[in-house]
């Protein structure tokens, strides 16, 4: 049977840069992970070893610091729309250019509440992410939130679930609500305020997961993005990825005491693994 090469693609990942954008009063320090992926007519560099139409993955790399320097100025969406599109207009053999972006969380170091005007602290593991994809049809921006742990120590339950021969789990009203939570949203157009966009759903997100009385991470999960969908109408669906970090009621009752929800053992595994999309009905 004849054969042929399948889909591929090639690309350079983990850009890691840095940059100070340098206001009058105050540094501005950004710090990114940037993944670049091409698609496209490789079909001979593959079949024959004919790399005249190989942009290398080194160019890709330098193309990126080169471009941060003018066009790395706000959101991580913006750079990498601008990134996404200067490859495909100077690359006529690419079909589709796909820019994934992980930005790093740097805040201002805080004295009698005013910011240091250059000193950082890290923000914790959170990151801001997002991914263009730019082809002949169109471009989409997706963008997100990873490594985000938080917590709630009430209003979460878990009750009435199937129970076998095998459940030991006993049902709670009142439990330990905890996740890494990762966040992703796609926007309907490419041209919206990206920044005022990401700060405004991640304030959802956190004052939903905060306020629902929870009956699972599952009603949670929805909850979250039909709040984010009903907030924002550039937002065309939300999908949650939320591990269940669990937090077991250690027993005190063999040193004759008490456990009133108090004391519990923190596990990182094995640990439930909840996902899910939701959308907009068309």
């Amino acid at each position: 049977m004849p054969i042929k090469l399948g889909k591929n693609t090639y690309g350079k990942n983990a850009v890691n840069l840095s940059k100070i954008i340098r206001h009058p009063e105050y540094h501005e320090f950004r710090q990114i992970s940037v993944n670049v992926v091409l698609e496209g007519d490789f079909i001979t560099a593959h079949t024959l070893g004919d790399n005249s139409r190989i942009l290398p993955t080194d160019t890709q790399k330098n193309t990126v610091y080169a471009l941060a320097k003018e066009h790395f100025v706000s959101s991580i969406e913006s750079f990498g729309l601008y990134l996404a599109n200067y490859f495909m207009n100077n690359n006529p053999q690419l079909s589709q250019a796909r820019i994934e972006m992980t930005e790093h969380n740097w805040k201002r170091m805080r004295f009698n509440g005013t910011d240091h005007p250059h000193a950082y602290c890290s923000g914790g593991a959170e990151k801001h992410t997002a991914v263009i994809v730019q082809s002949q049809e169109g471009i989409t921006v997706t963008a997100g939130i990873s490594d985000l742990l938080i917590l709630k120590t009430t209003d979460s339950a878990f009750e009435n679930y199937i129970k076998d021969e095998y459940t030991t789990l006993k049902e709670t009203s009142d439990r330990i609500l905890a996740t890494q939570c990762e966040a992703s949203w796609t926007y309907n157009s490419s041209n919206v305020l990206f920044a005022e966009l990401f700060n405004g759903i991640r304030t959802t997100l956190l004052q939903t997961f905060a306020d629902h009385q929870s009956l699972s991470v599952q009603h949670t999960l929805f909850a979250m993005g039909e709040a984010v969908l009903n907030k924002f109408a550039a937002v065309n669906e939300v999908s949650l990825k939320m591990p269940n970090k669990h937090h077991i009621l250690f027993n005190l009752e063999q040193f004759g005491m008490d456990n009133k929800n108090e004391i519990f053992i923190a596990t990182d595994e094995p640990y439930g693994y909840i996902t899910g999309t939701v959308v907009r009905e068309s």
